[in-house]
């Protein structure tokens, strides 16, 4: 696992991970934003020729975070599965491949646009299913960025992105956290899924996620 970039938040202090995932020490809590398990394929069953391999690549993420992190809880932020067709059999047969190795791990969903279109997960996944908001501490934790009247707001939803501007015509696009005032974003866990451009003002903070290590971006 990469290196951790501590900050503070809300009062709390917060792992932000280049795994594009945050620790919250305090709670021993991993949280995962926009997974969009069986995305790939989805999309290979209407016909698209895209990778394969997703599903893999992103449990193979979770375990090693889940290995180095002195985690009792895995939170998930809405989007587990992508729609219908991320029902696939080799699909689900990964994922409880992958939940086998953490059986004793307490895991929840809090649950977003995508997740209505398709459906819970398993119940043999052992996943708890609750709907936006989750409390827990000062947070609000949510899928969608929405500001809540009392907490801090933890969301995903965006995917956010944040362009560096080079030399010329140069840029790089980068996912990113975005931390702000009120509702702070998480970027898209998943493998194989599009960003939203954020931009930089005097009431957030932005750290983008390169080279495996965390970069904060200044004014």
């Amino acid at each position: 696992m990469s290196t951790p970039y501590p900050v503070q938040l809300a009062g709390e202090e917060l792992w932000l991970l280049p795994e594009k995932a945050i620790f919250w020490p305090a709670q021993q809590a991993l949280l995962i934003a926009d997974v969009h398990f069986g995305k790939a394929a989805a999309y290979r069953k209407l016909g698209q020729p895209v990778p394969q391999g997703t599903t893999s690549q992103n449990t193979a993420v979770l375990d090693a975070m889940l290995g180095a992190l002195p985690c009792r809880q895995l939170i998930f932020l809405g989007d587990f599965l992508h729609g219908r067709g991320s029902h696939a059999v080799a699909t689900l047969s990964a994922l409880a491949e992958w939940r086998a190795r953490h059986r004793d791990l307490a895991m929840t969903l809090i649950r977003g646009n995508h997740d209505l279109r398709a459906g819970d997960p398993p119940a043999s996944l052992n996943i708890h299913v609750v709907p936006e908001p989750l409390l827990l501490g000062p947070f609000a934790l949510q899928h969608e960025p929405v500001p809540h009247p009392e907490r801090h707001v933890l969301a995903g939803h965006v995917h956010p992105v944040y362009w560096l501007n080079g030399k010329g015509r140069q840029r790089l696009r980068l996912p990113c956290f975005k931390l702000g005032e009120d509702v702070s974003l998480l970027p898209a866990f998943g493998a194989f899924t599009g960003g939203y451009q954020v931009l930089r003002d005097d009431h957030c903070r932005i750290f983008v996620i390169g080279d495996n290590e965390i970069w904060p971006v200044s004014l």
